[in-house]
């Protein structure tokens, strides 16, 4: 059965500016219990920044993450899905890049984001992703998503 990026992708925009510092970005994934923030810039995707680029390429090098901006980190035109590819097509784009999220653009503006976990439940959901992706967090547990 063939199904649309629009049929699995998780709908909106978390998103920042490029001047935005870390410590923004990274309380935004804290509020939002996501992994991956868009950057925008005039409504426009210009990049993407993670919670583990923020870990690993600004506080363990010692960066303050609250001068530091988002800019200076962030994964510059990233790889993108519309929401009229199919699923199939997400599969192979995170496999060639080796990513765990995809942006969901429309017209270059941002619309959404698909994730691993959002295709195995649709491609594999008896998987060990699948059921883990399906499955509810309890309140003390968390999730992250994206």
């Amino acid at each position: 059965m063939t199904h649309l990026i629009s049929d699995v992708m998780t709908e909106g925009v978390i998103a920042v500016r490029p001047d935005t510092p870390l410590t923004q970005a990274a309380q935004l994934m804290r509020d939002e219990d996501i992994g991956t923030v868009m950057v925008t810039d005039g409504g426009r995707l210009v990049g993407l920044i993670t919670d583990r680029d923020i870990a690993l390429r600004a506080v363990a090098d010692g960066a303050d993450p609250r001068i530091v901006e988002v800019a200076e980190l962030c994964t510059t035109e990233p790889v993108c899905v519309s929401p009229e590819e199919e699923t199939d097509r997400a599969v192979a784009l995170m496999r060639q890049h080796a990513v765990r999220r995809l942006p969901v653009t429309s017209g270059g503006r941002p619309v959404g984001m698909v994730s691993l976990g959002d295709l195995a439940e649709t491609h594999d959901p008896e998987s060990a992703l699948g059921e883990i992706s399906k499955a509810s967090p309890t309140p003390d547990q968390g999730s992250t998503p994206h």
